[in-house]
């Protein structure tokens, strides 16, 4: 008995928008009905409208291009979006350079750490 296809509107509405992931295949082949309520789920504060659609393109290349995503295709496509919408190269920069922020921490952390080691190597070494 072959159970009845899942059926997936966001899933299929993302696909012919382009704005699918295909990483998510796998995901979706193995769970549509989860990654269809997750998508759709995802998707509500867009379609509620709070937002214009420019502060919407912003904030998603934003999210694409953050350090802990860095998803090329996403950002690409909401740039590209973005300028459509009359969004200034600018404001775009702007986002690219407030969100390069969450790179420092790799500096907080690792500069102290450094520090310290250095400290330590050269306590060990013998002095010439």
């Amino acid at each position: 008995m072959t159970a009845e296809p899942i059926p997936t509107p966001t899933l299929d509405r993302m696909k012919s928008a382009g704005s699918w992931n295909p990483l998510w295949d796998t995901l979706s082949q193995w769970d549509p009905e989860w990654t269809e309520q997750f998508m759709a789920m995802n998707a509500t504060p867009v379609q509620r409208g709070v937002f214009t659609p420019e502060f919407v393109e912003l904030l998603s290349i934003a999210i694409d291009a953050a350090a802990t995503h860095l998803y090329a295709p996403g950002v690409r496509r909401h740039i590209r979006a973005a300028l459509e919408l009359g969004v200034s190269k600018e404001e775009i920069l702007t986002v690219l350079e407030m969100v390069s922020v969450l790179g420092i921490h790799a500096c907080n952390l690792g500069v102290p750490i450094l520090a310290e080691e250095l400290d330590a190597y050269e306590s060990r070494r013998p002095a010439h």
